[in-house]
């Protein structure tokens, strides 16, 4: 136990810690919300985090927690499953600064790094030479390596490069006393700690015949490392460890060959249970991977992706991969390999895109394993069981009836080539049985793992999820051990309490059950969760995809955290502050901590697309703001950007009232003192209102409202193909170019073109401040507006994408008892999706896409239109009339009053200049660039100096787009 002084008084801590650590010290219910919990069922607020430069501020922070009796966990980038990196006392972050690849050196092929290192970014830093880590677990593009040391993670090639424990050279450590140690083979360090070695030579029975059986044998200490056979590895002994017995501040860890080109083998069985039933016999034919797969979880992939690549007849599946050795090639072991699979249900596919695609269902399949089939919640605990290979069939075959005695589900998948099993699990822990069936099966579960000779952990680590069970596993020769060693490095239990040894109960701190039910205020309903916006904040698993950087695969998620680094600003940390008011704790609606976790979220709904969860942050945030500011008075910006589409449509209502406001607004002091007063930050343009409305032009007017001179309302598609264009607020009174052109687009493909009549706002602006009530009465009469038209089989087309996604995505929660919420919403289409579109929707076959073979494209997709309808549409269209394109991943920076907002201008800037300015610079001076949003067009116009146009202009002129130039 932590013993000696012990400090009640946060102030105590917090002084002493900010006189000693360079790094950031900070303990607001904030941010002790943010690093209460990791990617694991359980709940703990740290009383400070810390988030060390250098290992001189770890021993200084460690010095203080000794000093006054504070519990200290090491902490990466919070993906553990079983909850080795939360803790009661001081949490140290080591991925904010202590992240640097200190060398690579492809001589000897190995690499130091600091703990914080991400390991994708050292697999980048290995390729030039060549080389990679060899264990690639599948968080790697956020998974640092002080967690990887922590779990002894392993991942789909362990199988062939072995577990992180095999691939560690050196460790620099600081011990619980303070000292300064280096860990390595031949004894290296084991000096250090004393007693150890007297310890390890008095139990090498035990030792021999308990630990290390089987490769994925993790659970508890793995001491097998310190035998003399086994070189006396005191290095390899504290991979696995979970941060209780020593902080790592560095490693040089061991670099092996990349394969240039493996052949990847899909091998098709009736089950699960058949498939690892055949691993052990291909395990000869030295694969670098065998992944197994399940029919539901292939089938789970289908639902979220639209379609997976075919794969060979089964309900199960091995996914093996094979490289070239010595003279013989890799297609002609992938062969072999294949004849002597017991199925004749094979694909083999060579390095390139089909297999990519073939392994992306495994990737996708891993991240969707969070529902089940049945739309339930899945949780981790026992996520990572593993047997020796050649029991897991038998292994599979009673754990799936150990599942259904217990009415429980999951997807299966896993390392078979290790005999490592992997699943979430629908344990109802918001139910009031919650918490003891979690038990029953835990306990159930552990004595079937240990009845084939398995592991209760294959890589995560115990934990706190199975740390209590280990006496299930071992018997208390080892257990004692265990306790002696821990005693030996750390005898006042000071680093990772509550883990390994004299564990918390598995069913305590539980972050699920603890939290209230949150009901309906007025707001969003949150039907997709039962009307309970607790049980949507708790989609969130915490395995940090938004701390990834996925851009360079097409992914958007997370940009505000991409541009600061920091916790607060990423889409986890601001769910779990939103848990934290559900779990009634550290913080309310109105605490300061709610307002600064969501002040830089851009709400750009990437998140609601690219995590596998479903969590839409946009949604929380504006609900959060509908509560936190109920009755209290709002910030001016909600007042004046909130209201946008109000204020536009009174300038722009008087004739020349627009240009005047524009003049004025062109003179820099006169701006500057408009903006201050408004709370937009100075350093913006003022993007200028429409000197003549979109619905006064002479297009307009020929064109006329629906219910005049087109007919009424009720005319169906059978008299003919007419398509309404809902001009709104943005196209109507701010940049109607979009709207005039796509006027021209819809007729050129046979159309009828009608314009809805009345009122044609979504209430966008008021739904991203939360001002919610004025947001449903505007859809309310919007609905009023275009459902008899939706109700008649008339498409709805939209000009701007984030008012589009309004009608396709929050719509339909804001008024889920609205009848024509759902109409509206099925016959809402953007340009691109109507053109696309088969008939009687779509244009037909007598309309073509201008010839753009030849132009230069930089496509900004809309955030909302990534990530409610997807920009897919959009470029087939493009690449087809043969556009070279280049797709900018992630948002513009602008995202709607976000980068107008005082205090937003330095973080919106960054986004911008991650990828959106340099593609503007790097392109042809005849590029086109190409943005449906009004935001993205403004910001690409201020800070690069391009001018954007809409897709319908681009279609209307064809290869000369890039060289018409029109005011609005």
């Amino acid at each position: 136990m932590v013993s000696r002084r012990r400090s009640d008084e946060p102030d105590e801590l917090l002084g002493r810690l900010r006189e000693a650590v360079r790094g950031e010290v900070d303990a607001s219910a904030r941010r002790r919300a943010e690093y209460a919990t990791d990617a694991s069922n359980y709940r703990i607020p740290p009383r400070a985090v810390v988030c060390p430069v250098d290992a001189q501020d770890v021993a200084a922070a460690l010095a203080v927690a000794r000093e006054l009796g504070v519990p200290v966990t090491g902490r990466g980038g919070g993906t553990s499953c079983a909850g080795n990196s939360i803790g009661p006392g001081i949490v140290l972050d080591f991925s904010r600064h202590m992240n640097a690849i200190l060398g690579v050196d492809p001589d000897s092929r190995t690499a130091r790094v600091q703990p914080g290192v991400v390991m994708s970014d050292l697999q980048k830093a290995a390729a030039p030479f060549g080389l990679r880590f060899g264990p690639d677990p599948s968080t790697q593009n956020r998974a640092t390596f002080g967690g990887m040391i922590g779990n002894n993670a392993c991942g789909p090639h362990a199988v062939a490069f072995g577990r992180t424990a095999d691939n560690v050279d050196r460790l620099r450590l600081l011990l619980a006393d303070g000292r300064e140690a280096a860990a390595g083979p031949g004894g290296l360090g084991v000096d250090a700690v004393d007693g150890l070695a007297e310890l390890v030579a008095a139990n090498l029975a035990a030792i021999r015949t308990g630990l290390g059986r089987f490769k994925r044998q993790v659970s508890g200490y793995s001491l097998e490392h310190l035998l003399p056979e086994n070189g006396r590895n005191l290095a390899s002994f504290l991979v696995g460890s979970e941060g209780t017995l020593a902080l790592v501040t560095e490693a040089t860890v061991r670099l092996v060959p990349r394969q240039a080109s493996p052949v990847l083998v899909v091998l098709g069985y009736p089950d699960m249970a058949s498939a690892a039933d055949d691993t052990v016999p291909l395990l000869a034919h030295g694969p670098l991977a065998v992944e197994g797969l399940d029919a539901q979880l292939v089938d789970a992939v289908r639902r979220a992706k639209g379609s997976v690549p075919s794969l060979p007849a089964g309900a199960g599946w091995l996914f093996v991969e094979v490289g070239a050795e010595g003279d013989v090639d890799a297609m002609t072991r992938a062969r072999a390999l294949a004849d002597a699979a017991a199925t004749d249900a094979v694909d083999i596919r060579p390095a390139g895109p089909e297999a990519r695609e073939l392994w992306r269902i495994r990737a996708d399949g891993a991240g969707l394993g969070g529902r089940t089939p049945a739309g339930n919640p899945a949780w981790p605990g026992w996520e990572d069981s593993a047997v020796p290979p050649e029991n897991l069939g038998a292994y599979i075959r009673e754990f799936e009836a150990l599942l259904g005695s217990h009415g429980l589900a999951g997807l299966l998948y896993g390392h078979f080539g290790d005999g490592c099993l992997h699943i979430r699990i629908d344990f109802p822990l918001e139910e009031d049985d919650g918490r003891p069936r979690f038990r029953a099966f835990m306990e159930e579960a552990a004595d079937l793992a240990a009845r084939f000779g398995g592991s209760l952990s294959g890589e995560h680590g115990d934990g706190r999820a199975r740390s209590e069970l280990l006496g299930r596993m071992y018997g208390s020769e080892i257990l004692s051990l265990f306790g002696r060693v821990k005693s030996l490095f750390d005898p006042a239990g000071v680093l990772n309490p509550g883990v390994l040894v004299r564990p918390d109960p598995l069913d305590a701190h539980m972050r699920r059950p603890d939290a209230r039910r949150i009901e309906y205020a007025g707001g969003f309903h949150f039907a997709d969760d039962h009307g309970d916006m607790t049980r949507a904040v708790h989609r969130c698993t915490g395995v940090g995809n938004c701390r990834a950087n996925r851009f360079d695969i097409g992914m958007f998620m997370c940009p505000s955290y991409e541009a600061t680094r920091d916790e607060k600003d990423v889409t986890r940390g601001r769910v779990r502050v939103l848990q934290e008011v559900a779990n009634g704790g550290l913080l309310d609606w109105t605490a300061p901590g709610v307002l600064e976790s969501l002040d830089l979220c851009l709400a750009c709904k990437a998140c609601s697309r690219d995590c596998p969860t479903g969590v839409d942050v946009a949604r929380y945030r504006s609900e959060a703001l509908y509560r936190a500011y109920k009755g209290r008075r709002r910030p001016m910006t909600h007042y004046t950007l909130g209201n946008l589409p109000r204020l536009a449509g009174l300038v722009t209502k008087v004739p020349g009232l627009a240009r005047l406001a524009n003049a004025v607004m062109g003179i820099g002091p006169l701006r500057r003192l408009g903006f201050r007063l408004a709370g937009v930050d100075t350093r913006r343009g003022m993007p200028g209102f429409a000197t003549r409305r979109f619905s006064r032009t002479a297009q307009a007017r020929r064109l006329g409202t629906a219910g005049g001179a087109d007919g009424p309302p009720g005319r169906s598609l059978a008299d003919g193909r007419h398509v309404v264009l809902w001009v709104d607020s943005f196209s109507e009174t701010l940049d109607t170019r979009g709207a005039r052109a796509a006027v021209d687009v819809l007729q050129a493909a046979g159309y009828t073109v009608l314009l809805p009549p009345g009122e044609a706002c979504c209430g966008l602006t008021w739904i991203s401040t939360g001002q919610l009530g004025t947001a449903k009465r505007k859809l309310g009469r919007l609905l009023s507006t275009l459902a008899p038209f939706a109700a008649s089989g008339v498409p709805i087309v939209g000009v701007e994408p984030s008012c589009t996604a309004v009608l396709r995505s929050d719509l339909e929660d804001l008024l889920p008892d609205d009848a024509r919420a759902p109409l509206v919403k099925a016959m809402t289409y953007t340009l691109a999706e109507l053109l696309t579109a088969p008939e009687p929707v779509g244009p037909g076959r007598g309309w073509r896409m201008p010839d753009l073979a030849g132009v230069e494209i930089v496509a900004q997709p809309h955030c909302h239109h990534y990530s409610v309808m997807g920009w897919a549409a959009d470029e087939d269209l493009l690449r087809k009339a043969g556009a070279s394109v280049t797709k900018v991943t992630g948002c513009c920076g602008l995202a709607g009053n976000f980068g107008m907002e005082k205090g937003h201008y330095e973080v919106s800037v960054k986004v911008a200049q991650a990828r959106l300015v340099p593609a503007l610079s790097e392109a042809g001076r005849d590029a086109v660039f190409l943005a449906d949003g009004f935001s993205c067009r403004t910001q690409a116009g201020q800070l690069a100096g391009s001018r954007g146009i809409h897709l319908a202009e681009l279609i209307r002129d064809g290869a000369e787009a890039a060289r018409r130039r029109g005011g609005s």
